[in-house]
Order: C-alpha cells, then sequence, then structure tokens
C-alpha cells in the first residue's frame, strides 16, 4: 500500500509491477509511477487518471499515454502501478480525486496540468466583522497577499 495525495492521502494498493499486470474489471483512479533511483523507496508520479473499468481502459500498454510512461521511465520493466478503488465513489468522486493528485503532483504524462496558484482579482478585497484579509503565502516562503511575507497564526 502507498499513500498518494495531501495530509494523510489515498491509500492506493500497490505499486505493482506494470509488465505482467493484468487489470481487474472494476471502477478506480490508478497513478502510473517509477523509481527514478532504484535502490530507493521512493517513486515519481509520471500520471494519473481514473477508469470505469481499468479492464477497458486499454491497460498496461496499449494505453494513448504509455509510450510517454516509457520514455520517462527509461524502460517499461521500470513501471510501476497504483490503483484506488473509492469507497461507494462515483466517477465524479474518482475524476476529483485524479484532478487533485494531477495539481499535487504535476505527472508529466498528463495532458492537462492545474495551477494551485490563485490571484487577487479572483478573490477581491473584503472586509467583515468575522474576516480579515487572506494571510496564506502564494508560494511556501513567499509573501502573502498583504504583502509581508509572514502569516499569522491567530486568523487577524
Amino acid at each position: 500500500m502507498i499513500r498518494l495525495g495531501s495530509l494523510a492521502g489515498y491509500p492506493f494498493e500497490g505499486p505493482r509491477v506494470l509488465v505482467g499486470w493484468t487489470p481487474p474489471a472494476t471502477a478506480a483512479v490508478f497513478a502510473v509511477v517509477f523509481k527514478p533511483e532504484p535502490d530507493a523507496d521512493r517513486y515519481a508520479v509520471i500520471d494519473v487518471d481514473h477508469a470505469d473499468d481499468l479492464s477497458a481502459a486499454r491497460l498496461p500498454f496499449q494505453h494513448p499515454r504509455a509510450p510517454c510512461w516509457i520514455r520517462r521511465a527509461g524502460d517499461r520493466y521500470r513501471l510501476a502501478i497504483c490503483t484506488y478503488e473509492v469507497p461507494g465513489g462515483l466517477r465524479s468522486h474518482r475524476e476529483q480525486i485524479a484532478r487533485e493528485l494531477v495539481a499535487i503532483y504535476r505527472p508529466g504524462c498528463h495532458p492537462e496540468q492545474y495551477d494551485p496558484a490563485w490571484k487577487d482579482e479572483w478573490i477581491g478585497e473584503y472586509r467583515a466583522p468575522t474576516t480579515a484579509p487572506l494571510t496564506t503565502p502564494r508560494e511556501p516562503g513567499g509573501e502573502t497577499s498583504a504583502g509581508t511575507g509572514s502569516y499569522s497564526t491567530d486568523g487577524v
């Protein structure tokens, strides 16, 4: 089992070597990974997607992005797959989890990339007795929306 995602993450089965893997006939989110350093226990996420039926998704090597996976890993034998069957999850749940993982890991073989940044004009300036201006930085260690470079933990 491997956890992928933010905080505690999602409990994915695997990683399993992609060569010789037979996809089950089940709905799931999947991540294609490889070890950049073969002796380390760390994996690089190179693609994330979901399927209503993994056995119909043309996995492992008939998938349209399989050539990219092989190119990124350097060899098809270095590829592995992790799957997460969302308990009670609908297609919309799997789509959201896949989008979240793409935003976090920015896998090079995924055709869409999501920018987690925000701009002032999207939120706007506001004042209310129960709120204060946003205090979280746009980038880790960067400036806050107020331009101070630090943020308060007391909410003001």
